[in-house]
């Protein structure tokens, strides 16, 4: 039984958000507050720690963590490397990965992925029409096979989370939850849908296949 003391929360905040003209995307307003706070929600009090991988302004994301955490490698590697410093920087025996511009995500994920890794090193959140691979609770112990993968090049998690026991988590009574905010014109929708009592799916995720 996983408890919430197994549990460190990692929210990914550390690229270089080109399609918002290079603004640190974590930080956009949205709602009246900035994206990563919406994050911050779905774990503050259900994980035993929440650190933000964020690779600039770590002041500004300061108060909204336990840690701040800069990625192993400089060079805006990607979000693989967010994942591998998170595991690195957890000191509990499971990581719950989340994006930092998910802002409507449901406020039961933890829970919910929890419930279904079952005995899966790596579950990761399925809408019923595609897999959301940086929405994952991760095994800590796969920190160092991942280092030993980024150090040969890899940097795509679809294939590096085909090493390992993995298992889709089905989310798909709430596929609008997962809309992810890459542009000003989607931030734009999903703020106007949420006022208006809907969601809005945001831009497409990466597809993992089993």
């Amino acid at each position: 039984m996983i408890t919430r003391d197994d549990l460190t929360g990692l929210i990914l905040a550390g690229g270089q958000g080109r399609r918002m003209g290079g603004r640190d995307k974590g930080l956009e307003p949205f709602a009246g507050r900035p994206l990563v706070a919406h994050v911050h929600e779905r774990l503050a009090g259900r994980v035993a720690e929440v650190l933000i991988n964020a690779n600039r302004n770590a002041e500004a994301y300061a108060p909204l963590a336990d840690r701040v955490i800069q990625d192993a490698e400089g060079g805006f590697q990607g979000p693989l490397m967010g994942i591998y410093s998170g595991l690195r920087a957890a000191i509990t025996p499971w990581l719950l990965v989340v994006p930092c511009d998910s802002p409507a995500l449901p406020h039961d994920l933890v829970d919910r992925l929890v419930a279904g890794i079952g005995e899966c090193d790596i579950a990761v959140a399925f809408d019923g029409e595609r897999l959301h691979p940086v929405v994952a609770l991760i095994r800590t112990a796969l920190a160092e096979d991942l280092a030993s993968s980024l150090a040969d090049g890899e940097r795509k998690i679809d294939r590096w989370y085909a090493r390992h026991a993995w298992c889709r988590v089905d989310v798909s009574d709430c596929p609008d939850a997962f809309a992810n905010l890459n542009t000003d014109d989607e931030k734009r929708r999903l703020e106007r849908a949420l006022s208006e009592g809907n969601s809005n799916r945001g831009g497409k995720k990466e597809s993992l296949s089993p």
